[in-house]
């Protein structure tokens, strides 16, 4: 096997520009790409620096349900500093709570993807 990397995850969405808005307006992504490709819009955002995007599938992109994509782990260097911003954006968000493995909490974009923000434990 040859693999690198995760080139995209999709994330399933009802609305493009509403995802749009959350992923870059709330949890400050970058867009890097916002194209017609055919009748659908290609449209992936990324936090600054990543190397794997997320894909914001809209209706025409295939058989994907929005909400349907779960447990998506984002790494952070303050998950308590980024609960307090989501929560003042309107976000419901469950936790933070400690866990071997690091300080955790969960939350869900507009359309009920289920991500999560971890602060790594040092030395895990």
């Amino acid at each position: 096997m040859n693999i690198t990397h995760t080139s995209f995850v999709t994330l399933p969405v009802a609305d493009q520009d509403r995802a749009l808005a959350f992923y870059t307006d709330v949890l400050g992504f970058e867009v890097r790409a916002d194209r017609q490709v055919g009748p659908a819009r290609w449209l992936q955002v990324a936090p600054e620096g990543a190397r794997t995007v997320f894909t914001l599938s809209g209706p025409g992109m295939g058989d994907f349900v929005p909400g349907s994509a779960q447990g998506i782990m984002l790494v952070t260097a303050d998950v308590d500093a980024d609960c307090a911003k989501l929560a003042a954006a309107g976000v419901d968000v469950n936790g933070p709570e400690d866990a071997p493995w690091g300080r955790m909490a969960g939350f869900r974009d507009p359309d009920g993807n289920g991500l999560m923000l971890l602060t790594e434990k040092e030395g895990f």
